[in-house]
């Protein structure tokens, strides 16, 4: 973390001071140059700097231009819930005593609310007919709390949770936060999305690890290596197809894979794999979809003449391309682009869309309700 001050010289010239934590620990001294300890700090002006070997204290608050710095302070234990169900008076006065209730703090609360029609088909005259029965609203809500000073056992708040959502006719779905969820990510040749996914997740942007990166082809391998995790390769073809399935299965099984990741995988995914991870994989399509569904989509976009193209994240489903649609992206373009140009500018839009679904399932802002995402803003 580098953190910058503006302070004054004695002999009234502004220098910009600056203050360093280390957060990684290095030991070698044999080059001559300082290498830091976690917790140590460099501070200087922009002319020099000096290593001043002393661990910052466990409490203390270091005051730079005016913020403060609070080090070593307690992390938050926040708990996520997301409901969804038919809008009624009182359900957010309900969580939110419950909450209280039990010593947990409300971080962050957001709620929806939006009116559906029902359909049914009847019989009549002239045949079969889809009919508009009435209108129904429906309410989704997504709240985080902090749990750091509950004062009964977690079961007990998610059965009263449990008990809420019962009474109300809706569906919940509690995250503890505590344990680090898994991703694996599926890939064939093409390496935006990769390289993407992996050097937003070294920065810290998706909380998850990834044990593993999945493929039939080998192409990719260099990529995982330059990250250190583990490639499999399962060549796929007609005959070999749902053989190589099932291993791959198996072996997300046996690493405890929470969300797979499909990062221009280039192979349909039977049903039997779809159902396994129902709403839990991850695709990305390269068109505005529904517009363009299926292979090849810039170069029927560019026979159409389109004047946006765009790229879609959505959950897989057996129907192809049509699962629930998480995050969308448009570039615009115009008749000087051909299939290439198309292609180019939307890898930029493929990669930020996948990476900007993933993270937002791993923070559990997505309720999935029919064939939508409802999905909540960071």
């Amino acid at each position: 973390m580098v953190l910058f001050a503006l302070g004054r010289h004695s002999s009234g010239r502004s220098l910009y001071h600056y203050l360093i934590i280390c957060r990684n620990a290095t030991t070698s001294t044999t080059d001559g140059q300082h290498h830091l300890g976690r917790g140590q700090v460099i501070t200087g002006s922009l002319s020099g700097a000096k290593h001043v070997s002393k661990l910052v204290p466990p409490s203390s608050t270091i005051s730079i231009g005016g913020i403060n710095q609070n080090h070593g302070k307690a992390a938050k234990k926040e708990a996520r819930l997301l409901v969804s169900g038919p809008d009624a008076t009182g359900i957010v006065a309900s969580f939110s005593q419950l909450l209280f209730g039990h010593g947990c703090g409300i971080v962050d609360c957001t709620s929806e609310s939006s009116e559906e029609d029902n359909y049914s088909n009847e019989n009549g005259s002239r045949g079969t007919q889809v009919v508009r029965q009435h209108q129904e609203r429906v309410f989704f809500q997504r709240i985080v709390f902090d749990y750091s000073n509950i004062n009964v056992e977690r079961s007990v708040v998610g059965e009263e949770i449990e008990s809420i959502c019962q009474k109300y006719g809706m569906e919940g779905q509690l995250s503890w936060g505590d344990k680090r969820r898994k991703m694996a990510i599926f890939v064939s040749k093409y390496d935006h999305c990769l390289w993407e996914l992996l050097l937003r997740h070294r920065a810290g942007e998706l909380l998850c690890d990834i044990p593993l990166i999945i493929s039939n082809h080998e192409d990719l391998r260099p990529v995982a290596e330059t990250f250190n995790i583990p490639y499999q390769v399962f060549p796929i073809t007609k005959e070999t197809k749902s053989n190589q399935e099932q291993k791959q299965m198996q072996l997300l099984k046996e690493q405890n894979i929470d969300l797979v990741v499909l990062a221009r995988y280039m192979q349909l995914l039977t049903p039997t794999f779809c159902n396994s991870f129902h709403n839990r994989i991850i695709n990305i399509h390269h068109s505005f979809l529904p517009a363009f569904m299926g292979g090849m989509p810039y170069h029927r976009a560019h026979e159409r003449g389109v004047k946006l193209i765009g790229a879609t994240a959505h959950y897989a489903t057996m129907d192809l391309d049509q699962g629930p649609i998480i995050e969308q992206d448009i570039m615009r373009v115009s008749h000087r682009d051909d299939v290439k140009d198309l292609i180019r500018k939307g890898r930029t839009l493929e990669k930020n869309v996948l990476v900007s679904a993933a993270k937002a399932h791993l923070e559990n802002r997505i309720i999935v309700h029919k064939n939508k995402c409802i999905m909540f803003a960071e």
